[in-house]
This record gives C-alpha cells, structure tokens and sequence, in this order.
C-alpha cells in the first residue's frame, strides 16, 4: 500500500502528541500540521486560518452550548428525585423491581440532557442511596448505572450527535429522530438483563408496601416536568416547527422554567452552570476545529482516498467492512473519548462508506453504540472514572459490573447491522411527511 509510509507517521506523531498530555484537539493539530509539512507543498497558515474559522462560526453549532446549558440546569434541579418517586410505584411487579429505576431513569433524563456524564451523576445521585438501603446488589446497581447512563449519547439531544451531523454534514434533526428507536430498544434490552437477574438470583429485598393505584397515580405527577421537556425538545423538530438550535433553545427556557418552579435555582447554581456550559463547550469546540483542520490536511495529503480505494481493492462486503470498523472504534475507545474517536475517524471513514453506499445518517447511530461501548471500556472509560467519584469501588469491580452491558451493546450494534431500518424508519418517515 503506497500511503503505508504516510499512514505510520502521522499515527506515531498523533500517539506522541496524547502520549505526551496535548489536549485532544491541538493534538489533532499537530497531527495536520505535520501531514502539511512533511507530505504536501501546501500554505499552513492560510489554510488552517480558514478552516477553523469556517467551521468555528458554523451555525449548527449553536445548538452544542444551548444543549449542555440545558443539562447543566437540569443537573442542578431536584428532577432526578422526582424520577424515583414517580417511576418506583409502578416497577414492583417486574423481576428486578426497583433496578429498572436506574435504566428508566437515564433513559428519560437522557431525553432532557445529551451528555452520559450528567446522566450518570444526576441519576446516580438520586438511586444508589435508595437501591442500597433496601438491599439491592451493588454490582448490578453499578453496572446497570455505568452502562444505562450512555443512553444520554443516543436518546436526543445527544452532543455527539451534534458533532457527527457537523462533521459529515448530516442533517442533525434527522440524527436525533435517528436515535429515537434504536435507544428504547437498547433500553428495554437492558430491562431485559435485569429480569433475567431477578429471575435467576431472586434477590431478597426490602421493598415498601404495595400503594394502592390512586396514590401511584398521585406519585406519577412528578413525571409531567420530564414529559413537558421532552415534548418541548423532540416534538417541535419531528413537527417540523423548529430547528434543532430551536429547539435548544426551547429546552433551555424550559429548564430554567422547571429550575425557578422547584426554587432550585438561585445565583449561584446559574453561574456554575454557565461555568460549566463554558467548559464542556469550549472543550468540544476546540476538538472540532483541531478535526476540521485534520481533515482538510488528510484531503491534502490524500490518505483518506487512498485508504477507501485500498480497502476497495480488498474486496469486503458492506457486513464485513463494518465489522472491521467495529473492531477499530472498540479499540480506540479504550484510548480516546467518543467524540475525540469520531471526529479523528470519520475523515477516513466518510470515503468508505459512500464506496461501500452506507447510508450516513444510519452509521451515525452505529457509530454512537461503539461511542457509548467506549464509555464503559477501561483503561479510560469515562463512565467508569465518574462511576468511581460516586462510589468507593474499584475501577476493575466497575468494569466488571458493565461488562454485561457491553456485550448488551454489541448485540444492538448487530441488530443494527441486521435490520437497518432501526434506524432509519423514522428519519424517511419525517422526510415523506413533510414534502
């Protein structure tokens, strides 16, 4: 392969770069900078002026800060608490009983937040005092916690998501809706691992008394904040009545709404939320300016076309090319986080899977399963360190309790694979609908 030489070297000077601390996207920087230099005759300056520039001021990307403000409030609010009290009344009779709070839980927060972190903190926070007090397993409370919490990468909004429609110039409407099946049914396969749990063990436990259903009724009101926000955020992008930036900024004020009802929200808890909306936003800004810049120097260089016509040479069907990719995001999801992987890959992978006529509103689903897999996967999973601020577990007893949600996402990957129109059902039906 004629690029081998080409290929080698810009992964030695990206492994030197993270080896040596860099931040992820002056990495990807750097990584460009020596492509340019080194294999191609082209102006640094001017060209990394203009594409940072261009995809710094891109208009799609302001639904990233509105998103995690949104998050960020929410955080702050006593919304998790009310998830417990109006979910545990109608979860007695499943095998499991009060385990499905933990997936319940994230998969409707993760509707309110695009980020797995917050997800994990906010509703960790609220279950596993409950769960331990009444005897439920610490490692199932761990790792169905650890595992559920990635939800908030696929359930929209999703901030990766936003990153990938950025960056393969996707529509970012049709990526959340996207992800609307494929999450529930990832959901509901993780409700299925903990009734095969409370089948198998039948744990014994000290659950309340049964309420009658008027008073479960009663409880279920602290629901409506939870179903007001997700109406407010995905019903007006499916009805076509806002735009994805729209609809952030909707969230937003519906947050702040939410926060001001409970009297959550004083001076203080604003300012670090906009503190930390600053952080996480600047943070995947500069990735995303570093991976603009990679990929211009990646087209320079020609890598990218290189790769996609070599790995068509290879002659490797659509499956077995997604296997193989499958095996590469594993991989690197046990170095790097989710939207670092995403946006350091797809300038190579963009090439292939229009060869191969992958549909790349679908692969963003896939390639989030991988991104969430990622979260869980030591050495570095980022769901594990938060997991662990939570608790006085070790990292390896944490990994060890996801471990079942990671083959649970690798089986969805799969099913993915075998009927794509998982993914892409909802999408074709928005775009009929509104022609």
């Amino acid at each position: 392969m004629e690029f081998t030489e080409l290929a080698i070297a810009l992964l030695l000077a990206l492994f030197l770069l993270l080896g040596s601390g860099v931040w992820v996207g002056l990495s990807l920087v750097g990584v460009g900078i020596v492509g340019m230099l080194f294999f191609t005759d082209r102006v640094i300056g001017a060209s990394m002026f203009s594409t940072i520039w261009t995809s710094s001021t891109s208009w799609t990307l302001t639904a990233l800060p509105l998103f995690v403000w949104m998050g960020e409030i929410l955080y702050r609010t006593r919304l998790s608490e009310g998830l417990f009290r109006g979910l545990s009344p109608w979860l007695g009779w499943l095998p499991g009983r009060l385990m499905h709070v933990n997936i319940i839980g994230c998969t409707l927060f993760a509707a309110v937040s695009g980020s797995s972190a917050a997800t994990l903190t906010t509703v960790g926070k609220m279950s596993m005092p409950e769960l331990s007090k009444r005897g439920y397993s610490d490692f199932m409370t761990v790792g169905t916690l650890a595992g559920a919490s990635t939800l908030g990468l696929m359930i929209p909004p999703s901030l990766t998501m936003i990153v990938y429609g950025v960056i393969t110039n996707q529509s970012i409407p049709k990526l959340f809706i996207a992800g609307i099946v494929p999450g529930l049914i990832l959901a509901a396969l993780f409700m299925g691992y903990v009734v095969l749990w409370g089948l198998i063990k039948k744990p014994v436990l000290d659950e309340p008394d049964a309420m009658p259903l008027k008073q479960r009724l009663y409880e279920s009101r602290l629901l409506i904040p939870v179903a007001l926000l997700i109406i407010t955020v995905i019903g007006s992008m499916y009805s076509g009545l806002a735009t994805a930036t729209e609809a952030a900024a909707l969230g937003v004020v519906g947050a702040l709404i939410l926060a001001s009802v409970q009297r959550s929200l004083t001076f203080s808890s604003l300012v670090e939320s906009l503190l930390g909306t600053v952080k996480t936003s600047c943070m995947i800004a500069l990735i995303l300016a570093g991976a603009s810049f990679l990929t211009l120097a990646m087209g320079y260089t020609g890598l990218p076309r290189g790769i996609a016509e070599w790995v068509g040479t290879l002659g490797l069907s659509p499956f077995m090319l997604l296997v193989a990719l499958m095996g590469v995001y594993i991989v690197l999801g046990c170095f790097l986080d989710g939207i670092s992987a995403v946006v350091l890959t797809m300038a190579v992978v963009t090439p292939m899977l229009n060869t191969a006529g992958i549909d790349l509103i679908w692969f963003g689903i896939f390639v989030l399963v991988m991104v969430e897999m990622a979260q869980i996967t030591p050495p570095v999973g980022f769901n594990l360190f938060v997991m662990k601020s939570l608790t006085n577990h070790s990292i390896g007893f944490i990994a060890k309790a996801a471990t079942p949600m990671f083959l649970i996402m690798l089986l969805m990957a799969f099913l993915l694979i075998a009927f794509p129109e998982i993914a892409t059902f909802l999408p074709r039906y928005m775009t009929e609908a509104t022609l």
